[in-house]
């Protein structure tokens, strides 16, 4: 169940947020709420031939303990080309014809439809806050401050146990603030070979970024995908809701609530996205698919393995710098790589481990800040930097060799697709989670009690 023990202390947050952040209008206001909703899956749409798929395949998801809603927002700017505008009307009508035959007691329906959003806001990050802030104001008349906001895409689909899974995720995990959802892009490989390469070889790259971030010890090393996310109603509110970018919303956003600890991988059901090609946003998916067509098709580059050896040296040995001497600071620094002192500067690390130093009081408060100043941004712009002055991309086939060695996976046959599922096998088996502690991860299995 979702309600607090700190109910009036919730009402008052959530209160705040409602007046002070929330987008200010509330479409479902006269739409009754079920007592005891627990989950909302919202699902922004925009110029989305394949809605009633993502709806079906929620449709079949067995039945959850507590109530669920599924709010839909059609979305597109002022001025919208007549193609996608009459592509949401459709969308709207089949939707809401959709909904009057499948909504019940325990799985209700909404679709919203807004059509004139300002140009200067339309994209993927306004149409998720508005539809995420619906949810908040659902779960808010339920009174189930801690309910769970999921997030999802109008293009993608699930397992039939995905609500089930994700009701006994936070369950059984009663402090968990959120949670990446596992998700396999559908590689068709009986259908295209091309295709399936180009979609196995992007997907390859997603899962070899993340562990290799946690092989060089960053601890908020997690997938941030839009349609593969929960979060806890509270710590929605708490961390100032969805932002407005017009793309990386999810990034920024799941960037605020890692942080925070008790952030884990739920991976015993599935999200499916689209593997389609798109140039809708300057990066993920669709485009990336729009950049192996348009490639010679035998070539997927990533992020080179030097990379991540620089950060594990900067990261693994980062607890000695509390209370270190001004020598044993400037010390670990010249011990860096090249490419990180290129990107900081030696003034710059000693003024922030002294400044570290002052403000910590513990060990734990001494990393927090220091994760506070490398965080996912500035590591990501780390990366783009090293790859720009020293070390090029690689061959996706090249990186996953190192990663394999590291993680001690065994697969030699050097196809992008067998290594792929090697990787989706590993990940679905040794699910992690980050609790904020003195060490900065506890990577567990869901056997565990964070």
């Amino acid at each position: 169940m979702g309600k607090s023990k700190d109910s009036p202390l919730n009402y008052k947050r959530f209160s705040i947020y409602f007046s002070r952040y929330a987008y200010p209008v509330e479409y479902l206001k006269n739409k009754p709420v079920t007592k005891g909703l627990n989950i909302v899956v919202t699902i922004p749409s925009y110029n989305e031939p394949d809605l009633l798929k993502t709806l079906i395949s929620i449709d079949k998801c067995y039945p959850t303990q507590h109530p669920v809603e599924i709010i839909v927002l059609i979305n597109q700017p002022c001025n919208s080309d007549i193609r996608v505008s009459e592509q949401n009307e459709n969308s709207y009508t089949d939707a809401k014809q959709w909904i009057g035959k499948h909504s019940t007691s325990n799985k209700k329906y909404h679709v919203l439809w807004v059509n004139n959003i300002p140009e200067k806001h339309a994209g993927v990050g306004f149409a998720r806050k508005i539809v995420m802030d619906e949810a908040i104001r659902r779960l808010f008349r339920a009174k189930m401050f801690n309910g769970i906001i999921v997030g999802l895409d109008a293009d993608t689909e699930s397992d039939p146990d995905y609500l089930c899974e994700i009701e006994n995720y936070f369950h059984q995990y009663p402090k968990a603030n959120g949670a990446n959802i596992y998700f396999e892009h559908p590689l068709l490989t009986n259908e295209n070979t091309e295709y399936s390469l180009g979609i196995a070889s992007y997907e390859l790259h997603l899962r070899y970024l993340i562990h290799a971030l946690r092989y060089a010890h960053f601890p908020y090393a997690f997938h941030t995908l839009g349609s593969s996310m929960a979060v806890r109603a509270s710590t929605y509110v708490k961390q100032g809701g969805m932002n407005k970018r017009k793309a990386g919303e999810d990034f920024y956003f799941l960037h605020k609530v890692i942080p925070l600890g008790n952030y884990g991988e739920l991976n015993t059901t599935r999200v499916i996205p689209s593997n389609r090609i798109s140039n809708r946003v300057p990066f993920g998916t669709g485009k990336a698919m729009m950049k192996w067509f348009e490639s010679n098709q035998n070539y997927y580059g990533t992020y080179n393995p030097n990379i991540f050896e620089a950060l594990r040296t900067l990261f693994v040995g980062i607890d000695n710098m509390f209370t270190a001497s001004d020598s044993m600071i400037e010390h670990y620094y010249d011990h860096q790589m090249q490419c990180f002192k290129s990107f900081i500067q030696k003034q710059e690390w000693s003024e922030k481990m002294r400044q570290f130093n002052i403000q910590a009081a513990a060990p734990e408060n001494f990393r927090y800040k220091f994760f506070q100043w490398m965080n996912a941004l500035q590591v990501l712009r780390f990366i783009h930097y090293s790859r720009d002055i020293m070390f090029n991309n690689v061959p996706i086939m090249e990186a996953y060799k190192w990663l394999k060695g590291k993680m001690s996976i065994d697969n030699d046959s050097g196809n992008v697709i067998d290594a792929l599922q090697k990787l989706r096998s590993y990940d679905k088996e040794n699910p992690y989670f980050y609790v904020k502690s003195a060490n900065g991860h506890i990577p567990s299995g869901r056997d565990s009690n964070p």
